[in-house]
């Protein structure tokens, strides 16, 4: 049914993303599926630069991407059939394009900050669902 499952992980709060990360996995052994992490890092600009180390961008996405790898590994999902990667920029227009560039068939997003601005799903959450490429399942943590 789905062959390509994209899941948006908050470096951050990687715990959140267990339960969609479980969904995911599920989903691709139906199907022989792939499974990839996604992992929106800010741009960090402006004169906070000057305070950062030269490297500091190298070491925060090699650091996202460990992280990744783990919830990946942990999951049980064969690593023939998985992948992480990291962006930098706005989560939802990252994990739009990312979709897109990757032609998932689905996207699997953990919503943990509902409200009913957002009609019971998070802000990030809700923007992927109205402009995703794909078909969207949110899953409650």
């Amino acid at each position: 049914m789905f062959r390509k499952i994209l899941v948006p992980v908050d470096p951050g709060e990687t715990e959140f993303a267990v339960h969609a990360i479980e969904t995911a996995v599920g989903l691709a052994r139906q199907s022989g599926g792939e499974v990839r992490l996604v992992a929106v890092t800010p741009v960090v600009g402006g004169y906070v630069t000057e305070f950062l180390p030269p490297d500091f961008e190298d070491q925060l996405e090699a650091q996202t991407r460990d992280k990744l790898a783990a919830l990946i590994q942990a999951s049980g999902q064969p690593a023939s059939h998985a992948s992480v990667t990291t962006r930098i920029g706005s989560v939802y227009h990252e994990v739009v394009d990312e979709a897109a560039e990757w032609k998932a068939d689905l996207i699997v997003i953990s919503s943990h900050r509902p409200s009913m601005a957002t009609y019971l799903i998070g802000s990030n959450a809700a923007k992927i669902v109205r402009h995703a490429p794909c078909s969207v399942m949110v899953v409650r943590d």
